[in-house]
């Protein structure tokens, strides 16, 4: 029975409400809110939809639709039936772990950092996190451990000791079972460690700094060395943080997209501390662009599960619904909470951080076997080939107005990106900005190694650029008389949107026509993506090189007083070329611009 949408919508409320979507055996297939409903479902039967979307229109036999008050009773409704029914096409985050914490106790002369995986009603002591996952617990641990030397052991092994573990042997424990440190020392240490877990490592690093000091003056450079040491560590854990404030409780939420693939990020920061992140790989079944999609991920996240709402929530893209969402969370949290994307200092920091994990996850995603092989396997079928392909190049060439010219040649195989066969052409010889003569040259001395039998030839040759590029690797594979080899081409369409490229076999008046959504589309523009990528960062390699200063008294602006608070400051010149731009910036006398300065100078 065909769904009469006419004659449905023409009885619809224009109220804010949820609508589901039903199929012919009365199942789910679609959880949705509006502001007005009659409207937004009248957008489902009125045509301009992607495939996907039309797909699942078609398969509706009816709709459900509940009347709220308001469009933040709505969201909420939404929610709570999208965890209870578990729509196919639905954005679905399967999330329902509790958080773990860290425990600090009041009652013991000396405390251990106990891992709890729930809060629980005590008054005796202190509740540190919620950290994201076991793992930033334990990770927060052993460094605390590591660093301050907190006993692990339980409360009725420390009691029965007579003489240190093995802990202490390896220098992880002062020892306090046996009085080897004193009550007021050991206490000390434990606050300097919940301080450090609490986001105020620089308070912690500064103290020891004095003490440090002090302890040379006195002449008990055992003491100073075991300081230097803590500090130095402190100082790699500053810079693994990525985070250098003292306050801001806020969740990040990054989504990376590529064709047939989606990753989503989450960043916990609490107190000024980056606790850790979770990752989420959820299906786009219906083509969403990423506001929406970032949109449904931020409210199933909240509204859908029991997680702590912190004073703002930061996305890489806009929210479609970003002051609705504010609204409901400061009703449901009881305070004022920010949604935003637009972000600078160390909040924007923040934000690039979770879109590299989430890029990162997304490329971990693309590099699962059994989806390469499905790709292979996807090109060979629209290539009409005989056998699986077994190797794929692809070439690119990058420059910063014909300066530093540089062509990449990445290679994939069926177990992903051969990283181990990919190469960087310094291109020499040819007039700058000229792409044409650059891919030949890079091709010739690539494929010359072809015919002389000393590099395996390709299966599939793929060239990123327009019909010029095309007919310039045409040119070098009949000059070399190599035949088995195929050619194809990439060029970008005009809006230079992924999905609406032209793609070019063999010759530049044979098109290849693929689906947006197919496999063996996805393949070349992940290789394309990858080549593009890695000729960026030979450019840039290429072109920093002679800028790079390896020495402190090369740098402008870095005279004797600056050099020794550097110096100070990181324990050593080794310090000091592993420090971040951000940590640089924090040494006295040093500004952003100085740090910048100093950060390319000895990293390029």
């Amino acid at each position: 029975m065909t769904f009469d949408a006419k004659q449905f919508l023409s009885s619809v409320s224009t109220s804010p409400g949820v609508y589901r979507m039903l199929d012919e055996q009365h199942n789910t297939l679609y959880v949705g809110k509006a502001k007005r409903l009659k409207t937004r479902l009248a957008s489902y039967f009125r045509g301009h939809l992607n495939t996907k979307t039309q797909a699942m229109v078609a398969r509706i036999a009816d709709v459900q639709i509940t009347v709220t008050r308001s469009e933040t009773e709505a969201l909420l409704l939404e929610q709570t039936l999208i965890k209870e029914l578990r729509p196919p096409y639905n954005i679905l985050l399967r999330d329902d772990k509790s958080y773990p914490f860290v425990f600090v106790t009041d009652h013991h002369p000396y405390p251990a950092l106990e891992y709890k995986r729930a809060r629980q009603r005590r008054d005796d002591g202190r509740y540190l996190g919620p950290y994201p996952s076991s793992g930033a617990v334990r990770e927060s641990l052993a460094l605390m451990q590591k660093i301050f030397r907190i006993r692990n052991c339980e409360d009725s092994v420390f009691s029965h000791r007579s003489r240190p573990c093995l802990q202490f042997q390896i220098q992880r424990c002062s020892a306090p079972c046996v009085d080897y440190i004193s009550k007021e020392d050991y206490r000390r240490d434990v606050e300097h460690a919940v301080m450090c877990l609490e986001g105020k490592s620089e308070h912690v690093t500064q103290a020891l700094t004095s003490e440090m000091e002090t302890a040379s003056q006195a002449l008990n450079f055992e003491e100073a060395a075991r300081l230097r040491d803590q500090i130095q560590q402190l100082r790699q854990l500053q810079q693994r943080q990525f985070v250098d404030n003292e306050s801001g409780d806020a969740d990040i939420f990054a989504l990376a997209q590529r064709p047939g693939a989606l990753g989503v990020s989450i960043l916990s920061v609490r107190d000024g501390r980056l606790l850790g992140a979770r990752h989420h790989m959820p299906k786009n079944d219906l083509d969403l662009p990423p506001e929406i999609l970032l949109t449904e991920v931020v409210s199933q996240y909240y509204f859908g599960q029991p997680h702590n709402v912190p004073s703002e929530v930061i996305t890489s893209h806009p929210l479609e619904d970003g002051q609705l969402i504010a609204e409901a969370l400061s009703q449901q949290a009881g305070k004022r909470v920010r949604v935003t994307c637009q972000v600078r200092g160390h909040r924007a920091q923040w934000q690039n951080l979770a879109m590299t994990n989430a890029e990162q996850q997304l490329a971990s995603q693309l590099a699962n076997k059994t989806q390469l092989t499905q790709r292979f396997e996807a090109l060979q079928q629209a290539l009409a080939l005989d056998k699986l392909p077994e190797r794929l190049e692809c070439f690119d060439i990058s420059h910063s107005q014909g300066e530093a010219t540089v062509a990449s040649c990445v290679v994939f195989d069926q177990q992903g990106p051969r990283k181990s066969d990919y190469r960087h052409f310094r291109i020499e010889g040819v007039a700058a900005g000229d792409d044409y003569a650059a891919m030949q040259q890079a091709l010739t001395r690539r494929l010359k190694r072809v015919k002389s039998g000393e590099a395996v030839a390709p299966d599939i040759l793929i060239v990123d650029g327009g019909k010029g590029q095309l007919n310039m690797a045409r040119g070098v594979l009949s000059e070399l008389a190599i035949t088995d080899v195929i050619l194809l081409g990439v060029a970008k369409g005009t809006t230079r949107k992924a999905g609406l490229e032209t793609l070019f076999l063999e010759t530049t008046d044979n098109p290849l026509p693929l689906d947006p959504a197919s496999p063996a589309l996805h393949l070349i523009q992940h290789i394309r993506d990858e080549s593009h990528r890695f000729a960026i960062a030979g450019h840039r390699a290429a072109r920093d090189k002679a800028r790079r200063t390896s020495t402190l008294q090369n740098i402008p602006g870095i005279g004797p007083k600056r050099r020794r608070e550097l110096l100070r400051f990181f324990g050593g010149l080794q310090g000091v070329q592993k420090a971040s731009r951000d940590e640089l910036a924090r040494v006295p006398g040093i500004n952003a611009a100085l740090a910048e300065t100093i950060y390319n100078a000895l990293n390029g």
